[in-house]
């Protein structure tokens, strides 16, 4: 099986994109890795505020920023997705004030591809009027 995008993740013995998904939540604290599913779900419900078994994507990462976790539910059951960085690490948002943020299937693939979501934004969309 060839994988296409870092920015998908399994559904059905198949990866999921990013955009599959309404929600995408990080978590802004670091984590400790050696969590599984249940460590992470609880972090979920005690820490996010959130029901695990929703048809969203909740990310962590680690203390070095170079491991991240998601973890979703697929109508069966959980699944866990991981990505290791071999040199560099992910920008994570660390600034910002929220300790759970919400991000687009857009920025989740930014945080993937190693851009920092805080400080890459798009072009400001323009609406004409009139023309001279």
């Amino acid at each position: 099986m060839r994988l296409q995008s870092s920015s998908r993740l399994w559904k059905d013995n198949q990866m999921r994109e990013a955009r599959s998904f309404p929600e995408i939540y990080l978590h802004k604290k670091f984590v400790d890795m050696r969590k599984n599913i249940n460590g992470l779900s609880q972090i979920i419900v005690d820490e996010m505020k959130h029901n695990p078994c929703d048809n969203a994507l909740f990310v962590f990462v680690n203390r070095s920023r170079c491991l991240m976790k998601c973890v979703y539910w697929d109508r069966t059951g959980f699944a866990l997705w991981q990505k290791r960085l071999e040199k560099d690490h992910f920008r994570w948002p660390m600034k910002l004030p929220d300790d759970v943020i919400k991000v687009s299937p857009e920025q989740m693939e930014w945080l993937l591809a190693g851009l920092d979501i805080v400080k890459a934004k798009p072009h400001e969309t323009l609406r004409f009027e009139a023309f001279a």
